[in-house]
């Protein structure tokens, strides 16, 4: 079980925003934002500044200096942005998913910048609080935030119809990953109970992530999921320790979305 402090922090950024496209009534964007919508590219929507930038600054201040960017080869946007801008807290990194085959395989193309270190690994429409991030950074080998349901509703910008869709996290007696429910039914609500956890997706990640990756297989949707291959991960002899945060995450997933981002993080200070 490694016990290094992680600094490196891979964020997935190959989706193809098709929720974002859309448009949306009552929805106003001034045209900076517009042209990241149009382009599907979430985390390139400006709040003040592009909310990747935000959740870079989150990275940072809870310790990770390093931090590499899945894209795609059209998404010259994220890249011409970060090649042209000075940073003094982090180093920012590439890594080209060719396709978009799903978040395990955008995973796989981290691989070489992950080489023996843990990674944190995380969505870029999502801002995750650093004091989220710092508890998942302190935990050993590796972990996943389960983050708590009120405090999602109270705290973020989602709905709490959408939170009931999220996926389920319970904990086992050692206080590791028992079961991930995704997109829970009413019965597996009730299976898992009221005080069952959320994923949103916030992974500390071995390497044996990788081949785990590699040896899933696709979703129903036809995807490798990052989800699929933690099972393979734990069920391989991994275990992934569940850290709880009473906090809110912000979400970047439509149109809709973006007043209220720009009210939570507008006036928040940037330091990369």
């Amino acid at each position: 079980m490694s016990v290094d402090t992680p600094r490196k922090a891979v964020i997935l950024a190959r989706g193809l925003g098709s929720r974002m496209r859309k448009e949306a009534d009552g929805v106003a964007l001034d045209a900076a934002q517009a042209r990241a919508a149009d382009a599907g590219v979430k985390a390139m929507i400006s709040v003040g500044r592009p909310f990747l930038d935000h959740v870079i600054s989150a990275l940072a201040d809870a310790g990770f200096t390093d931090v590499c960017l899945v894209i795609g080869p059209e998404h010259g946007m994220i890249r011409d942005y970060y090649d042209g801008l000075e940073t003094s807290r982090v180093t920012i990194h590439y890594a080209v998913q060719a396709e978009p085959r799903g978040t395990a395989d955008a995973l796989l193309a981290a691989e070489e910048f992950a080489g023996e270190d843990r990674i944190l690994v995380i969505n870029s429409d999502n801002y995750y609080p650093a004091e989220a991030l710092r508890m998942l950074a302190d935990a050993p080998g590796s972990a996943l935030v389960g983050f708590d349901r009120a405090a999602l509703v109270a705290g973020s910008n989602i709905p709490a119809d959408r939170i009931a869709a999220f996926a389920l996290a319970t904990v086992d007696a050692e206080g590791n990953l028992a079961e991930l429910g995704e997109k829970p039914d009413a019965d597996t609500l009730a299976r898992l109970g009221g005080h069952a956890l959320v994923s949103m997706n916030c992974w500390l990640c071995s390497p044996a992530i990788f081949p785990a990756a590699r040896a899933i297989e696709p979703s129903a949707r036809g995807e490798y999921e990052i989800t699929d291959a933690v099972r393979r991960a734990i069920a391989d002899g991994d275990p992934y320790r569940v850290v709880r945060a009473a906090v809110g995450v912000l979400d970047m997933s439509s149109r809709g979305d973006i007043s209220s981002v720009v009210a939570a993080l507008g006036d928040r200070e940037v330091r990369l």
